[in-house]
């Protein structure tokens, strides 16, 4: 094949791309993971079937490491609240668990690469987002009622910090490759863990009221989170419901 004719061929391939056309046909039979070459590295780019387990494998691949990464800090702060007994860093493990507990639905979604299922992970997602809120929420007020001032200060501060960080790399890491993956699911999970970050923050900023003296602050900051929380779920709601009605 002469160069002319072969640049003719690259253009119209690159023509017919968004199409459906299975481009590079002549090349692929069926799945494959090899490297395709730095103009294929685009999941967009080339067939159809191809782009598919590719996104599986890269949202299976994201899930995997988030999980990872919130699994160490939860691990990191059992292990405080073993040693210190506070309630506010049980109400911050009880996040960090729930998180797990959103990765499931995401991982098998991505692993039948069904765009359904993957809608349906993020309402769950969404769902648990509100019950973080509640639960903070809840927590808040019912240290308002019963005051209760919390005890190994430095600990429990640097359990927050744990989790603050553990859950902020959790969240740009499924932010991240939601968004390079077009996948609103994703997207409200890492939503999901920058929620929790900010729950951390509220131990360590607890943790710091308290020992200034003014305890009545800890379930006020609470409060403060709560709504954080709640402005959350509703931008994860948007996020979520936009991708169903566009399609």
């Amino acid at each position: 094949m002469s160069e002319q004719a072969l640049a003719y061929e690259l253009i119209e391939g690159d023509r017919h791309r968004h199409s459906g056309d299975l481009v590079h046909s002549h090349h692929h039979h069926g799945p494959h993971t090899h490297d395709e070459g730095p103009h294929l590295h685009h999941g967009h780019s080339h067939g159809l079937v191809d782009a598919s387990i590719k996104r599986s494998r890269e949202g299976l691949i994201a899930v995997g490491l988030s999980l990872a990464v919130l699994g160490a800090t939860a691990i990191a702060q059992l292990g405080i609240f073993i040693a210190s007994g506070s309630v506010a860093l049980l109400a911050d493990l009880i996040h960090n668990f729930g998180d797990a507990a959103t990765a499931v639905p995401l991982a098998i979604a991505f692993l039948l690469r069904s765009e359904r299922a993957e809608q349906y992970a993020g309402l769950f997602v969404v769902a648990a987002i509100f019950i973080s809120a509640c639960v903070a929420g809840y927590e808040a007020m019912s240290r308002l009622i019963n005051p209760h001032t919390p005890t190994h200060l430095a600990a429990l501060a640097g359990a927050g910090a744990i989790g603050y960080v553990g859950n902020l790399i959790a969240a740009q890491i499924r932010t991240r490759a939601g968004r390079r993956l077009d996948s609103p699911a994703l997207i409200a999970d890492g939503n999901h863990a920058r929620a929790d970050a900010y729950v951390s923050l509220a131990v360590v900023a607890s943790a710091a009221v308290v020992a200034l003296g003014v305890p009545v602050a800890d379930p006020l900051i609470g409060l403060g989170i709560t709504a954080v929380i709640l402005r959350i779920t509703w931008d994860s709601w948007s996020t979520v419901r936009g991708n169903h009605h566009s399609h």
